[in-house]
């Protein structure tokens, strides 16, 4: 414990964000630089408490309360290693992550908490200025192949395990780029893709390949995935998006919020000048109050829409924990995010009647009706409907789980009653040697699930084809976050 006294002499301080108006007019991330010392003085604040519930807020195990030790007495270089040996990609939950590791903290109980996630960033990206992030080149191999299908953050972190512990390891990705969500799902301004790309350069100087614009399914056919390697990761996500079968939702201007991130990114990449779907001096409505809705609703301030207005079918959340969330779970309370201060309006408690369009059949309106929750579903309040302009509709609704394409099929993997790709206490399939890790095995979820599981199936995988016990295993299949 660096600072005995830290958490009743040092108030929670985080990042600025840059001024609303500067930073509309770029992408680039929307924190100022925090100051190093500020930054040692908030790790210790950390009580080193008997029993760290933080590590049940965290489904990676991360060592919270050493590395906050660490770098409260200045030793950032074991601070990184301790951050490393439980999470291979910081950088992305630093940025990411909603951190359930920081509702979890137990000066949370009645203060505020540690900024866990703050240290977390701060560290990794000292590391890498420092050069502390060397690759990781395995002394030793096993001569076995194993294809991990998907590049997203347990594509990547199952890649990185199985490649460091001596096994030949391809990533195929179907689209042009390697990252998944991390690439054309989460914008610019939440996660600049130099942290991606740096991360992918040392994971290619580790002797992972990778192969991008490949559908695997097509491409490659799940007859020569078995053929050629000698174990298969499938790690392709939760990509069968959420749809809303309301009136008119095959009127021009009604798109899927998936179908609209991506070309913000390919603009950000330099890949095309313009997005072909854009808000730009638009009314905009996005269905959905998750982050996905977040980011459609920065990216179209950027984009220079008209108006933004954001729909979410429940009710507005209460501002603090309630009796039915109770401490240490993650309380799902109102939160205002970054692209939230940037304007736009957001509506709780309403549904969407109809997708209303012009006399040229393009979107000009959608019709909404408040709700209340009923006894099956959410029941309309009569009276209270409403119509709004839109020339672009964005559902941001979630996913459902993994497509039910040519690849699950070929392969025979059984799904489990959820409708994802079911697997054992070693993430193996019904099918030997085919493992699910990620969202594709356990639906939607956070990306510190997604690499927690990628690490766990690796220990699968590495297991499965040489009978030792030398990755770790974070969590078990059965486990059920805090989130």
């Amino acid at each position: 414990m660096g600072d005995p006294k830290g958490f009743l002499t040092t108030r929670r301080e985080t990042p600025q964000r840059r001024p609303v108006d500067l930073r509309l007019m770029d992408w680039r991330e929307v924190y100022e630089d925090f100051e190093r010392g500020t930054l040692e003085r908030q790790a210790g604040r950390c009580m080193n408490c008997g029993i760290p519930f933080c590590h049940q807020g965290c489904p990676l195990g991360n060592l919270i309360p050493e590395w906050n030790d660490l770098v409260y007495r200045k030793d950032w270089r074991e601070a990184t290693e301790r951050l490393h040996a439980t999470n291979n990609f910081p950088e992305f939950t630093g940025t990411l992550c909603p951190a359930p590791c920081e509702t979890a903290c137990v000066l949370a109980i009645n203060d505020d908490a540690v900024t866990i996630k703050q240290v977390e960033i701060e560290i990794i990206d000292r590391a890498w200025d420092e050069g502390w992030v060397p690759p990781q080149v395995p002394t030793t191999k096993t001569g076995k192949k194993v294809a991990v299908v998907g590049s997203g953050p347990a594509g990547l972190a199952a890649a990185q395990q199985l490649t460091r512990a001596g096994h030949d390891v391809v990533v195929f990705e179907r689209a042009d780029r390697i990252g998944g969500l991390l690439r054309y799902g989460i914008p610019e301004f939440k996660m600049e893709k130099s942290r991606l790309d740096r991360r992918l350069k040392q994971m290619q100087d580790e002797g992972t390949l990778f192969r991008a614009s490949v559908d695997v399914g097509a491409d490659v056919t799940a007859a020569q995935l078995r053929a050629d390697f000698d174990a298969v990761v499938l790690a392709g996500g939760a990509t069968a998006w959420r749809d809303l079968p309301a009136a008119g939702r095959e009127t021009e201007g009604v798109y899927q919020a998936m179908e609209f991130l991506p070309w913000a990114n390919h603009v950000q990449q330099g890949d095309i000048d313009a997005p072909p779907i854009t808000a730009e001096g638009k009314d905009v409505v996005i269905i959905g109050g998750g982050d996905t809705g977040a980011d459609c609703l920065g990216t179209s301030h950027r984009q220079g829409a008209r108006s933004v207005t954001q729909l979410e079918i429940m009710p507005t959340p209460p501002e603090h924990r309630t009796d039915s969330m109770p401490w240490p779970t993650y309380p799902m309370v109102y939160r205002v995010s970054s692209a939230h201060e940037e304007g736009g309006e957001r509506l709780f408690s309403v549904n969407t009647t109809e997708f209303v369009a012009d006399a040229e059949g393009r979107l000009s309106a959608i019709r909404i009706v408040e709700v209340t929750r009923g006894e099956k579903g959410f029941d309309p309040v009569p009276g209270t409907e409403q119509e709004l302009p839109a020339q672009l509709v964005l559902l941001a609704m979630g996913f459902v789980g993994p497509e039910k394409g040519k690849l699950l099929t070929d392969l025979e993997v059984e799904l489990d009653e959820r409708g994802n790709v079911a697997r054992d206490g070693t993430y193996m399939t019904n099918v030997e040697g085919v493992f699910s890790a990620g969202d594709m095995g356990r639906g939607q979820s956070l990306i510190v699930w997604a690499i927690a599981v990628g690490r766990a199936a690796a220990a699968g995988v590495d297991a499965y084809l040489t009978g030792r016990d030398v990755l770790p295993r974070p969590i078990e299949p059965t486990d059920r976050p805090l989130v």
